[in-house]
């Protein structure tokens, strides 16, 4: 945390309507360089299913500037997540999520909190619940 480490200042942070509540952070006083704080970042929101294909990212220029980061800063790191697959840029429309893996993965994930939610608000104890699951995927 930067209090801790003695640094005046507090991570700055970017907040946008434009994109599925991303929240994006740098720590200044973190060992680990700017790009690869932004690229974890975002990379575990796609995972985690709060990005999901589609969505668009900040562009560079915007994001940089709210972060106090350079632009080439931030386009690394878009880079790099372009690399990984989990985003494409598509020029003039600026960067999206991409579909892929990660994207169903992240959307099973969610519709599985939203099983097992239903479930125990049904009173169906966990262990029920899964051979439900497993009944319907013999039946499929």
């Amino acid at each position: 945390m930067w209090w801790v480490s003695g640094v005046d200042t507090p991570p700055r942070r970017c907040l946008t309507s434009r994109v599925t509540e991303l929240d994006v952070a740098v720590d200044p006083a973190s060992p680990e360089p700017p790009y690869l704080q932004v690229r974890a970042q975002v990379e575990a929101l796609i995972r985690g299913g709060r990005l999901v294909p589609g969505d668009r990212l900040p562009t560079v220029r915007g994001l940089a500037t709210d972060l106090g980061l350079a632009a080439n800063t931030v386009a690394r790191a878009y880079k790099e997540l372009e690399a990984a697959g989990l985003v494409e840029t598509r020029g003039r429309a600026g960067t999206v999520v991409a579909s892929g893996e990660h994207a169903a993965e992240a959307a099973l994930g969610v519709l599985a909190e939203r099983f097992v939610a239903a479930a125990r608000a049904a009173g169906v104890a966990d262990s029920a619940a899964v051979e439900i699951v497993r009944r319907a995927q013999r039946r499929v």
